[in-house]
């Protein structure tokens, strides 16, 4: 079979002495962390309780305020919670909290993903959004004198959306790319649907963070490389832990002779190591996240983070029988392939050939 593999020593390649040494320096409070997080699951008395949260609360503090301070040299890397009005703050974590626990249901989990993302597009687009205005006019249900009309008035955002294509990062990406492709139909005048690139990639969970492997599929992968030539290339995965698939993808397409326009990340969480990896190896990409985690654990997974989002969206596969890309869509549900009906078929036009 046609595989791609990049290994997290090219990775950890492109990372700068800094980066090295400001990821070691978030290292440390997080050995720090975790050391409250043993106190605190012990079932401490009321004095030591209170104690560790401060420390953690304290040490929280700390690792934002470093992470913003490595984020602000960066445009490239956008991250919701950091430069954001503070007031918008408050939305945010109670998303994130809610992804978070422990407690939420995969229902419930689905549903804030929906919300994660709408507020990640206007995150992105919000220029686009305060500066020019279009009209629209809407027929509605009432008949009585005459067929009523209302007109709206709404962001003109055509340009920066009609040139898009989802890239899909296969299984807990798809919700999430349906997601985006759905809000840029709801914002373009003329009802643009994306197109979608669908690529099958997968990172060797039997490997650790410093010698993990991603694999790049080609069989099991749905584009066209000419489609992609050009356009404004379009990725949602609901966590950026290394920054490896992505990477993986794009440096294929580059070698492919593609030239994207431009290249746009879009996550609910990610991990600093990740945020860095990709714009020191990508030119021209822009990540977009509401929230950064400090740290990823040696099996290269977000700390604190959500656990394995795909799996709290599409629940678990058997190993031996995973569902395909269309399973996956009827897995759903009838709402959500309802609610997100034209993206459905496009991604059925891609894999199916029809």
């Amino acid at each position: 079979m046609a595989k791609v593999i990049l290994k997290a020593t090219d990775l950890d390649g492109f990372l700068t002495e800094t980066d090295k040494a400001n990821l070691a320096g978030m290292d440390e409070y997080y050995r720090e962390a975790l050391e409250c997080f043993q106190a605190l699951a012990g079932n401490p008395g009321e004095i030591r309780l209170k104690t560790e949260k401060v420390r953690l609360i304290d040490l929280y503090n700390r690792m934002g305020k470093l992470m913003q301070e490595i984020t602000r040299k960066e445009p490239s890397i956008q991250v919701y919670s950091f430069v954001t009005p503070r007031e918008n703050h408050g939305q945010a974590s109670r998303l994130i909290a809610k992804l978070r626990d422990v407690r939420t249901q995969r229902h419930e989990f689905v549903y804030y993903i929906q919300r994660a993302y709408e507020m990640l597009f206007n995150f992105a687009f919000t220029e686009a959004i305060r500066s020019n205005k279009n009209h629209l006019i809407i027929k509605t249900p009432v008949t009585s004198p005459v067929q009523n009309f209302a007109v709206h008035k709404i962001p003109d955002v055509d340009e920066a959306i009609e040139n898009s294509v989802m890239c899909v990062m296969l299984r807990g990406a798809l919700l999430p790319s349906m997601i985006m492709s759905k809000e840029m139909q709801e914002y373009s005048s003329t009802g643009y649907v994306t197109p979608f690139a669908l690529f099958s990639i997968r990172r060797d969970d039997r490997k650790k963070e410093m010698d993990m492997e991603y694999i790049l599929d080609l069989d099991r992968s749905f584009f066209r490389p000419g489609d992609l030539d050009g356009r404004d290339l379009v990725f949602a995965d609901p966590m950026n832990a290394t920054g490896g698939s992505l990477v993986t993808i794009v440096t294929y397409l580059l070698g492919q002779g593609i030239r994207p326009r431009s290249i746009k990340f879009f996550n609910a969480i990610s991990a600093l190591k990740g945020s860095l990896r990709i714009v020191r190896a990508l030119d021209r990409v822009q990540e977009y996240t509401l929230w950064m985690d400090p740290v990823l654990n040696e099996s290269a997974y977000i700390l604190p983070g959500l656990g394995d989002a795909g799996d709290r969206i599409n629940g678990v596969d058997p190993e031996d029988t995973p569902r395909n890309i269309i399973q996956l869509i009827a897995d759903y549900g009838s709402n959500i392939a309802a609610l997100y009906r034209a993206q459905v078929r496009k991604i059925e036009k891609t894999v199916l050939g029809g």
